[in-house]
């Protein structure tokens, strides 16, 4: 039974930790001004602004125009260069005010704005172009980058789904107008600014009960019961870190909140954690404050989720789950911890449904896999920790994004190949749009896991396999025909703009040249570039041989590593 004892507690939200900014002065007319275009390559940009340059050509004599190929993509491989040039190739071009899009995805939104951010900061007007149901989230996102009125141009409608004659009366009749209107009035401040608490500063006082319905009302909760998070029970979680709480770990997006280990403890109460894991949920905030993760594009619409993957000692010593059920809810620790990091996302990050995230279905949170050390010992197998690169013995914590997951069920028999066979066509049916990022949109940067079970492994070693060995086998066998595969993410998706053929985008610089040996459509093409980009790890029932096969989300949750130090 819950006892009305009352609680005193805090914030799970991280304080703001960016630099605020105002939006720059705009010009009385755009006539005589020198209009750029920056994009994000997709959404049928290329045809908005041909479509805006007519327009705003006959409205405003004497104005000329500079096209984005000139900057780069805004939400391609190497997004974080190109925001960093921004200001200096629009010196060097002499413009004046810039036209950038197009936000109409939940990635592609706060693309549009981080780089209409930059650009203003820079002191050169915006116009971001969002669709209708994406203008709250680039309203939500813009406080994170310093600036809460970031101007927004809202195009009614989903331009890819509109003709091409809708899309030009969208344009002509609606969104050519806005543009200048934007571009040409000075922004105000909208609403009031959100409130910041200390973090020590009580904010709920109540029993079990009303304390869980404060934070279902503040948007703090998962929809599940949380632990009231008491400053006592934060200086429970500070005992097993050597760590200041006020440590400052990095500054995250869309929120712009600062990580600290004040922050983590307070989500890790929450969510029902023990405090001896406080190391490991250091670990994984460290991994979404990197760059090399990309936790800034989390709120996606195709609603990939984080996966996180435990090596080391630390699993037998915090009582992780790595054998049967070893994705099921049950043991604390693989539970709760999974559990902290979505709570992290939605408090710390600011990736909240209809608001920072935008995911159109998502997934409930996923418990820590922890891999089978003890069997991969026995095979004489190098780790999954260890193929990240870290000496043995270390404990590991990785954190991937993943789009979806399959069973291999049942895999017979005892030849390597075969069973390489079976495996690659679990890796075959969770590669479709997300092949973007095999070639085109971030090339080479997919990273499917697969997670066999030790019986599998055990099967692969007798015969004389390995990992090494079976990653070559799964990258022979994993291979649609190019077809499909230009198919996947141009005509069904539209994520790489243009119908390109691998051959045209190798000459593009955006595949690698063996998806360019041949220009047969029928010819078959690996899923991933390189055998090494398949992540393999050994967890789950000893006594079973099935294999779960996760879809990568590639550069938008690259999987990231960070060694776990333990108190």
């Amino acid at each position: 039974m819950i006892t009305a004892t009352p609680y005193r507690t805090v914030s799970p939200e991280g304080a703001p930790s960016i630099e605020i900014f105002h939006p720059a002065n705009r010009p009385a007319t755009l006539a005589g001004r020198r209009i750029a275009f920056v994009w994000d390559y997709l959404f049928r940009g290329d045809e908005i602004f041909a479509l805006l340059e007519e327009a705003l050509g006959e409205a405003c004599p004497g104005a000329t125009f500079v096209s984005y190929e000139k900057f780069g993509n805004t939400l391609g491989g190497n997004d974080r260069q190109v925001l960093a040039e921004l200001p200096g190739k629009l010196a060097e071009h002499g413009v004046d005010v810039v036209i950038s899009g197009i936000g109409c995805c939940g990635a592609c939104t706060p693309a549009v704005m981080r780089a209409s951010a930059a650009i203003e900061k820079a002191g050169i007007p915006t116009a971001s172009l969002v669709c209708e149901g994406f203008a709250g989230q680039a309203r939500a996102v813009s406080p994170g980058l310093g600036c809460a009125w970031l101007p927004v141009v809202e195009m009614p409608g989903y331009v890819d789904s509109l003709s091409n004659a809708e899309l030009r009366d969208m344009v002509l009749s609606h969104t050519a107008r806005a543009v200048v209107k934007c571009l040409t009035t000075q922004p105000a401040p909208q609403g009031k600014a959100a409130r910041i608490y200390s973090p020590t500063e009580i904010v709920a006082t109540g029993d079990f009960n009303e304390i869980n319905e404060i934070y279902r009302v503040e948007g703090w909760s998962d929809g599940l019961p949380v632990v009231p998070p008491t400053r006592d029970a934060v200086a429970e979680f500070l005992k097993f870190t050597p760590y200041p709480s006020d440590r400052l770990i990095g500054c995250v997006q869309p929120s712009g909140s600062g990580v600290t280990i004040w922050n983590v403890a307070v989500n890790g109460i929450m969510a029902g954690c023990a405090p001896e894991y406080m190391p490991v949920l250091v670990a994984i905030a460290e991994i979404m404050a990197s760059p090399a993760y990309g936790v800034e594009h989390s709120g996606d619409t195709t609603g990939g989720d984080p996966l996180i993957v435990l090596s080391g000692p630390v699993i037998e010593v915090l009582g992780f789950n790595c054998e049967n059920g070893a994705m099921r809810e049950g043991t604390r620790a693989n539970t709760t911890v999974g559990r902290f990091l979505r709570l992290f996302l939605r408090n710390v990050v600011g990736l909240r449904p209809g608001e920072g995230d935008k995911c159109t279905f998502g997934h409930s949170a996923r418990v820590v896999l922890a891999e089978h050390e003890a069997e991969v010992a026995k095979l004489g197998w190098t780790t999954f920790a260890g193929r990240q690169g870290f000496a043995k013995g270390a404990s590991v914590v990785t954190v991937g994004r993943f789009t979806g997951d399959t069973v291999v069920g049942s895999i017979y028999g005892r030849d390597p190949e075969d069973i390489a066979v079976y495996l690659a066509d679990g890796l075959i049916r969770q590669s479709c749009w997300e092949l973007c990022f095999t070639a085109g949109l971030a090339p080479g940067t997919l990273r499917p896991l697969i997670a066999i079970s030790p019986m599998v492994a055990k099967t692969l070693a007798k015969a004389g396999s390995n990992i090494e060995d079976l990653r070559e086998r799964l990258y022979r066998h994993a291979r649609i025909p190019a077809w499909k595969f230009e198919a996947y993410i141009g005509k069904y998706s539209n994520c790489v703009p243009g119908r390109r053929t691998l051959w045209r985008l190798h000459a593009d610089g955006l595949a690698a040249a063996h998806f360019a040996e041949s220009d047969d459509p029928n010819r078959l093409v690996p899923v991933v570039e390189r055998a090494d980009h398949i992540l393999i790890v050994v967890s789950g029932d000893p006594y079973r041989s099935n294999a779960m096969v996760f879809g990568s989300n590639g550069l938008h949750g690259f999987p990231t590593s960070r060694e776990i130090r333990l108190a």
